[in-house]
This record gives structure tokens, C-alpha cells and sequence, in this order.
């Protein structure tokens, strides 16, 4: 069995291409994660999963479960639509890279040269709302502090800090579209304090949407442009872009949310998001996706940098992008600041990627060097080039349970049996 393309509203799906023992992986251990996966569906706290896993680049295992639409009963299939939230930025920071590789910039250049708006940039002091008091930053934001996430910036919703708490003032709502184009954000941006230094920490922020913006600038083209031509277009990413064109609505999973009484998946009042062009192209949260689609990118970078005769990046610039890069070989967890409850011990940072160091650290059974990224809703992928296994996981679940990442990693290992 293969992956096929169909014509029509129902395009790409994911199906088996070789039986789990050709590749090394125990089929009836495999079960196990999809068991798992199903009592989370059960009990009310995932509406729905897909699950796919991939070595040497082939799939060797496709398990669906629940429901796309609660409502209609629809279940998920494997063309269901998702929304990926920051699995965008990935595609992003790809984008980034090969402008890179044609010379446009250079990864320590000021990002002030290319976007004025982050000229003489403040950094946040003391104090809160109209206290609020900031110093002039010693360094510029340069673009390997977007890359890594050590720009200072920082994201509406991690209810934190002072600088958090004015970007909300400023009218960036947590998880909501933002209301303007990608220019006059990034313009509004640069009128807000950093949360430190630039490269002094990590922080997890709005750093991917302003390098979409950069991409935009340096190539002349809308981030949905460049993306459809340079990328998307290229790996035969045919369901994936900003938002979902009308022929496909009923293609996509509904967007859920925990009730907050009773922690059941409800439906979330966001679930309009992706169905119609939003204002702002948002590259660091603002695509939707399938498993078929987003197993082609990861398949191009497992590949190190090219898919079926189309090559994206050099192997070198890959190499560099999935490597650690926050000083000293630090780690998440010692480097950076709390991203809610996620777990970030053993994890580096690399251009783009969340990067494994320390497999003991990370009390994991992953290989060092792996790497990945999820979403808001609860998506996840990760690369292991060491066993050349892909992961892909979906879902449709606002603020998913917390444990069910780390939990995903053993399900997937323990079946590996060579």
C-alpha cells in the first residue's frame, strides 16, 4: 500500500507503505500507543487523534480515532484537515534558510537593516502597565535571536510578566487572529519593551512571525506566496496553506477546548479560524495542514533537504538548523523561561527546532538529535535522523494534557525493536 493522491475535494491521504516489522517496529507494540490514544478519546479529553509513524522514510503505521466534527458524528479521517498552529514555524524558519543559502542576509545581521520598526529597541526594567519602565537594549535583535527565540520578544498568552500583560494591552489577544497585516504587527511590535537582552535567554515568542514578515520583505512576495511557490507547491503540499478553501470545510476537524467545569472537549468559539483568508499571514502559528502533507516536509528534511528530486536546502544547512544553538550548549530548562508546563529538560534549541541533547536528561527514550515542534492544539511532530523515524501526531484540542507529549515518545520507542 501507498500514499495516494485523489482528485477532487478529497486529496491527500496518509495509508501503510510497508508492514511495521520490515522497518523494525513491533506492530502489536504499536497498538499500545493506539490504545492509549483511544482512552483519551474516551474519557473526554482529547476529541479526536491521528497518529502516524514513518521510518526511512516510509509509513509503516496509521491509527485514527474519535470524531472531526462531535456534532455530525463525522469521524477523523486520514485528509482530515488541522489546524497546526507553530508546526508552521518550521515551514517558516525553512523558508528563512533558503533565503539564507541565496546570500540575502546573514544570520548575525541586525533585523532593524531589514525591518526599521525594530530600530532602538527598549528593554523592560521594572514595574507594570503604566509603571512600566524600560531601558535602550546594548544589543540589537539580530535574526539568529528569531531563529532561536532569544530575541526578547514574547507571546499575549503566557500571562507571566509585565511585557506579556502589554502586548495584551496592545491588542494582541491570546490565541485569537490578529486583526491587522503581517507589516503593521510586526510594526506594532517594535514599539513594545523586550522581555531581556537579546540572546541573553530563551523565550518562546512572536519571533517566527516576524521572520514571516522578513521573508516578505527580502522576497517581495506575501508569506502565503512564497510559501505556495518556494515550498508548498514544490513538495506537493496540496492541502496545506492559511486557510482551508470552501470545497474542504467538512474536511476539517473542529477546534475543541476543555471546559473549564468540567474538563470535557467542547467546541472552541476560535473554530472559525482557518476557514477564510485571515488578515494577518501569521508564520509562526498560521497554517493548516494534513498528515499527508506535513509527512512530505518532514520527509524532506529527514532527507537532509530534498523530496523526490526537489531539494530545498543544502545537508549542511539542515545540519546547522537541527543542532543546538543556545550558548554554551545550554538547555531549555536552565536557558529559558517556562513554557507553561511543558517539559524542556534535555532540550536544546536549534534554528527553527526544539533539539534533544540529553536523552537521560530528558529521562527519554529518544536519540540525541532529535528534533520537532507542536502546536497550540495539541499537534506534534519529531524527527529522529539517528533511527530516520517520523512521528506525526493530531488533534484538534486547545491547552491538551500536559503529559501526553512525553507520554507519545515511549508509546512510539517502545515498539521500536531494531
Amino acid at each position: 500500500m501507498s500514499l495516494t493522491v485523489e482528485s477532487g475535494p478529497r486529496t491527500r491521504t496518509v495509508q501503510v507503505e510497508v508492514e511495521p516489522d520490515e522497518v523494525g517496529l513491533d506492530a502489536q507494540r504499536l497498538q499500545r500507543a493506539d490504545r492509549h490514544l483511544a482512552r483519551y478519546v474516551d474519557d473526554g479529553r482529547l476529541p479526536n487523534s491521528l497518529l502516524v509513524v514513518s521510518r526511512g522514510g516510509k509509513i509503516a503505521h496509521v491509527a485514527t480515532y474519535g470524531k472531526r466534527d462531535p456534532d455530525t458524528g463525522s469521524p477523523v479521517e486520514t485528509d482530515t484537515v488541522w489546524r497546526i498552529y507553530s508546526m508552521t514555524k518550521p515551514i517558516t524558519s525553512v523558508a528563512t534558510m533558503m533565503l539564507y543559502e541565496e546570500g540575502a542576509f546573514d544570520l548575525l545581521d541586525p533585523l532593524e537593516r531589514y525591518l526599521p520598526a525594530f530600530a532602538d529597541m527598549r528593554v523592560y526594567s521594572r514595574g507594570a502597565g503604566p509603571t512600566l519602565t524600560s531601558t535602550p537594549a546594548r544589543e540589537p535583535i539580530r535574526i539568529w535571536h528569531l531563529l532561536t527565540h532569544t530575541s526578547g520578544l514574547t507571546y499575549s498568552f503566557m500571562f507571566a510578566n509585565p511585557v506579556d500583560a502589554a502586548y495584551r494591552e496592545a491588542g494582541f489577544e491570546p490565541f485569537a487572529p490578529m486583526t491587522e497585516p503581517l507589516a503593521a504587527v510586526c510594526d506594532r511590535l517594535g514599539g513594545l519593551p523586550l522581555l531581556f537582552e537579546p540572546g541573553s535567554e530563551w523565550n518562546y515568542s512572536m519571533a517566527t512571525d516576524v521572520l514571516g514578515r522578513l521573508v516578505e520583505v527580502i522576497s517581495g512576495q506575501s508569506l502565503d506566496a512564497f510559501f505556495a511557490e518556494r515550498i508548498l507547491g514544490l513538495l506537493g503540499m496540496v492541502d496545506t496553506g492559511f486557510w482551508t478553501p470552501p470545497e474542504k470545510h467538512s474536511h476539517m476537524a473542529v477546534l475543541c477546548m476543555p471546559d473549564p467545569s468540567t474538563g470535557r472537549v467542547v467546541r472552541s468559539p476560535g473554530d472559525a479560524r482557518g476557514r477564510e483568508r485571515p488578515v494577518c499571514l501569521s508564520g509562526g502559528g498560521g497554517l493548516v495542514s494534513t498528515a499527508g502533507d506535513y509527512h512530505r516536509f518532514t520527509r524532506m528534511l529527514l532527507n537532509q533537504g530534498e523530496l523526490d528530486g526537489v531539494r530545498l536546502l543544502a545537508p549542511r544547512t539542515v545540519q546547522l538548523m537541527t543542532r543546538n544553538h543556545l550558548p554554551g550548549g545550554a538547555e531549555i530548562e536552565t536557558f529559558g523561561r517556562p513554557l507553561f508546563d511543558a517539559p524542556h529538560a534535555g532540550y536544546g534549541f536549534g534554528l527553527g527546532f526544539q533539539v534533544l541533547v540529553d536523552p537521560v536528561g530528558a529521562r527519554s527514550l529518544s536519540s540525541a538529535g532529535e528534533y520537532g515542534w507542536g502546536g497550540a492544539a495539541g499537534t506534534e511532530f519529531w524527527i529522529d535522523p539517528t533511527q530516520e523515524l517520523i512521528v506525526l501526531f493530531f488533534t484538534q484540542l486547545l491547552h491538551p494534557p500536559s503529559p501526553l507529549r512525553t507520554q507519545l515518545r515511549q508509546l512510539v520507542y517502545q515498539a521500536l525493536i531494531r
